[in-house]
């Protein structure tokens, strides 16, 4: 069993930051993949990144590629997410998830992913 507990959303202003972060307990943190995920008003769970168990792999949906930072502290069981350049459109529930199947981090689809958290909002204003 993985516990999964986002915190860190809120509104900023479109062209602001954040840093979300994803704390686990339970299975041996280290030794499974971590992703982000988020679900905007009326769409589908969609990709956002994805770290491996090391951290030394990470993958982003275009969309936020350059803006979009993932990384893990092994140490304090957390997954971070850090958001620079926020857009109106980033505007979203964002989830954190354990993919506990594989270690590398590439998955990008929510069923890949076993854990979920309970999701944490993040509103972009102009």
């Amino acid at each position: 069993q993985v516990q999964l507990v986002e915190s860190g959303g809120g509104l900023v202003q479109a062209g602001g930051s954040l840093r979300l972060s994803c704390a686990a307990s339970g299975r041996t943190f280290s030794r499974y993949a971590v992703g982000w995920f988020r679900q905007r008003p009326g769409k589908e769970r969609e990709f956002v990144a994805a770290i491996s168990w090391s951290g030394g792999s990470t993958y982003y949906v275009d969309s936020v590629k350059g803006r979009f930072t993932i990384s893990r502290d092994n140490a304090k069981n957390t997954v971070y997410l850090r958001m620079n350049s926020l857009k109106l459109e980033d505007t979203a529930v964002y989830y954190c998830a354990a993919d506990i199947s594989r270690i590398s981090g590439s998955a990008n689809q929510p069923y890949d992913y076993d854990y979920w958290g309970q999701g944490t909002q993040v509103t972009v204003s102009s």
